[in-house]
């Protein structure tokens, strides 16, 4: 890209966002306005695909962008609540970025306003990677607004960019995230293929936009921001059907079947439906989810997820799963899906993620790599090795965020040309090293078949010279803390549940 357009679209960021702030001072969250931003996107892109290229548009004459163009003041607001409300109607890529839409700029000059301002540009002679990159920008910025609880459903895009590089998708394979949130895996994965692989040929290339990447999304407002932000990337027809599905993934085996899984599961830890009593008071029961596909039944959101990426693997197939703690060490329903996995699958990579990284606070995740095999009574592990990124290492969103260049090491050691052949840097005369392997006769010998392990000496445990600064140190007493009381407050919910 030369100059002149990287400087303009700087400036169409800049323009982007200052319109935000604009919008804030409304009392309209980032969610709200990324949302907006979408509906009218979509709308400017889809009339510009007519008037530059003259192709059929998938939007109808009275709903189009030119409909909004020509209104004004209350006309104008009522108008476009009308078109969010018919382009969400039916099944496909645009009903999925429309369905329950709502206009959330409720003064009629600022709507009008925004649509000058996405009016101003030519969006589809923007290069791709800057359309996706000024979306990705609002998700981030989304995601850092802590009130909107947006965070959950966006994973650091450093360690999304080094699970890429080991799975290392290629061309003609099909990608499932079965939790995608705004398809930071998914558009990732699109990435290494199209650049790894490039130039590709129409075949590969028209497998890669339109068949390659499928999600599901539970939520609606994240499914329509995951769904346009694959579109500005060039992912995903518009007269089509949608590469995301608006359901729960857990509910039934879709039947379907992948080359790759690549998620990170919502955190929290139950699934569960509410309810009111007769006496008018609202329950939460904790909600058991009984499949036939699954080794066991637990209400442990992510261990059925672990089940539900083992059914939707293809024989072969390989998984990269983001797992907080809990399910390395939790006994139970826990211990028998531990067991199965590493009987059924090559569980062979275990990545243990510092803390400080994701927006939620208090997570203690990891990141799971296993495959899926076909039958035998021979277990398929042999040996799990283990990554030790946490033990003395501290990030923070702000201060010290993760970088790609902190996962370099991990990704050397993991060795994705070929893993068979790896090299540990632990040993007995360097115990400071944090890649070791663990048989498969080590793990069954451990209580529960834990994969909790750790073997580094946690310095700032025996150096008192050394504590950390007294914010960070405030900072992990209070994640410690939460994930207790979030173990607590599911123990009490089971407790209640048992009681009647």
């Amino acid at each position: 890209m030369n100059a002149v357009s990287a400087s303009s679209s700087s400036n169409i960021v800049q323009r982007v966002w200052n319109y935000c702030n604009v919008l804030r001072d409304d009392g309209m969250s980032y969610g709200d306005y990324v949302e907006q931003l979408t509906y009218l996107l979509f709308l400017k892109m889809a009339d510009e695909q007519v008037e530059y290229y003259e192709a059929e548009s998938p939007i109808p004459e009275a709903l189009n962008w030119q409909s909004l163009l020509s209104r004004d003041g209350d006309e104008l607001e009522t108008h476009y609540r009308h078109v969010l409300t018919e382009l969400g109607k039916g099944a496909g890529l645009i009903p999925t970025i429309f369905r329950k839409a709502q206009n959330k700029i409720q003064d009629p000059a600022k709507l009008r306003r925004l649509v000058e301002l996405i009016d101003s540009e030519t969006w589809l002679g923007l290069d791709v990677d800057v359309k996706g990159e000024i979306y990705e920008g609002l998700l981030e910025k989304n995601a850092q607004d802590t009130k909107s609880g947006a965070g959950q459903y966006f994973t650091p895009r450093p360690l999304i960019k080094a699970i890429v590089d080991v799975m290392q998708p290629a061309p003609g394979e099909t990608i499932c995230d079965p939790a995608c949130g705004t398809g930071g895996f998914l558009l990732a994965a699109y990435d290494h293929v199209s650049r790894s692989h490039g130039p590709l040929d129409k075949d590969q290339l028209e497998h890669l936009q339109r068949k390659a990447l499928h999600g599901w999304e539970i939520v609606d407002n994240t499914a329509r921001l995951c769904v346009m932000n694959l579109f500005l990337h060039g992912i995903g027809d518009d007269g089509g059907a949608s590469p995301i599905r608006v359901a729960d993934s857990l509910a039934s085996d879709p039947g379907d079947r992948f080359d790759l899984v690549l998620t990170n599961p919502p955190f929290g830890k139950k699934s569960s439906v509410t309810f009111v009593t007769d006496e008018g008071e609202t329950k939460r029961e904790a909600q058991t989810i009984f499949r036939d596909d699954f080794w066991t039944s637990t209400s442990n959101k992510q261990l059925n997820f672990v089940q539900h990426v083992k059914t939707i693997l293809k024989i072969n197939g390989r998984a990269a799963i983001v797992v907080p703690d809990n399910v390395l060490f939790e006994g139970g329903a826990g211990e028998t899906i531990r067991r199965k996995l590493l009987q059924e699958c090559d569980v062979h990579t275990l990545l243990r993620l510092p803390t400080g990284i994701f927006y939620a606070q208090g997570v203690k995740a990891n990141v799971l790599f296993f495959d899926r095999k076909s039958a035998r009574e021979q277990p398929w592990t042999e040996r799990l090795w283990i990554y030790d990124l946490r033990t003395n290492k501290e990030f923070s969103l702000k201060q010290k965020p993760l970088a790609r260049a902190d996962l370099d090491d991990f990704v050397a050691c993991f060795h994705p040309a070929n893993r068979h052949d790896r090299q540990p840097t632990w040993s007995e005369s360097n115990p400071q090293g944090r890649w070791r392997a663990y048989s498969y006769d080590d793990l069954l010998a451990r209580d529960k078949v834990s994969l909790d392990i750790f073997w580094l000496r946690d310095e700032s445990l025996e150096d008192s010279a050394s504590l950390p600064e007294p914010d960070i140190l405030a900072a992990e007493i209070v994640q410690d803390l939460q994930a207790a009381l979030e173990q607590f407050a599911a123990i009490g919910e089971d407790l209640q549940d048992e009681g009647g």
